[in-house]
């Protein structure tokens, strides 16, 4: 497929690399959401390893295109176009890491909160200031972040509109890891290949089940863990994996990824 606003690309050790490219700020246009939903479908629908979303060097992405908002009609469409966007990389069974430099803002933020991992640079800033417009964050901002940072500090973040520098974000639980600028695209992509060589059907099942089970009781979660357990071992890496273990130790399985 061919995207204007970002680019999609495959690296041989089973990367997929999304980068933002809409102009200096990269703002999530519909246009841009659009671009991102079908990258997303195209990556479901031929998996990858895993996957890096990244942006520009000072700006990841600074939010929605205000521009295009409006009253609620607008809302009604942009809320949901967002949600399903983001919705679909957190949905791919796959380990989605963001490599955040610069701001992510808004939608910006809301789109690292929907990868599993985030890495920021030193430079990284996140936050979400809709309510320095009077509105809301709307991409799942009020969702998400409590989920990652907890309750009390969201509201804090989402009621002030304050931004977080990257050592507070590390601290706070909002990023993974914080590097250095130029070390940021190849520990991005170090870590996503490290991942992409491994046993992808059981990653695939462990992304599941923590995802689904922070939306249940601990109880329903063990029950999908007991099933989610008996169904790996009918996967081709499991046999692969036991048998290397029992022959060679730990670490030397060279998986297929079914």
């Amino acid at each position: 497929m061919a995207y204007e606003l970002l680019t999609l690309e495959r690296n041989d050790d089973g990367v997929a690399v999304v980068t933002l490219a809409n102009g200096k700020v990269n703002p999530l246009s519909r246009e841009l959401l659009g671009e991102l939903k079908r990258a997303a479908d195209e990556l479901a629908a031929d998996l990858p390893g895993a996957v890096v979303i990244t942006g520009g060097d000072r700006i990841f992405a600074a939010g929605a295109d205000i521009s295009q908002f409006g009253g609620p009609d607008e809302a009604a469409e942009i809320g949901p176009l967002f949600h399903d966007t983001i919705g679909a990389f957190a949905a791919l069974p796959r380990f989605v890491i963001a490599a955040v430099s610069g701001y992510a803002l808004g939608g910006g933020c809301e789109l690292a909160l929907g990868c599993d991992y985030r890495i920021a640079s030193e430079k990284a800033v996140f936050g979400q200031p809709e309510i320095l417009l009077g509105i809301i964050p709307g991409g799942g901002g009020t969702q998400r972040l409590a989920r990652v940072v907890g309750p009390s500090k969201a509201k804090e973040m989402c009621l002030t509109g304050r931004q977080v520098k990257a050592e507070e974000a590390l601290r706070i639980g909002l990023a993974d890891e914080v590097v250095a600028p130029e070390e940021l695209h190849d520990r991005a992509l170090a870590l996503a290949a490290e991942v992409a060589k491994g046993a992808l059907a059981a990653q695939a099942i462990t992304k599941r089940l923590i995802d689904d089970g922070l939306s249940t009781s601990l109880d329903a979660g063990l029950a999908m863990e007991r099933a989610g357990f008996v169904e790996v071992f009918g996967t081709d890496d499991s046999q692969t994996g036991v048998a290397s273990f029992l022959e060679h130790g730990p670490g030397k399985a060279t998986f297929t990824g079914s």
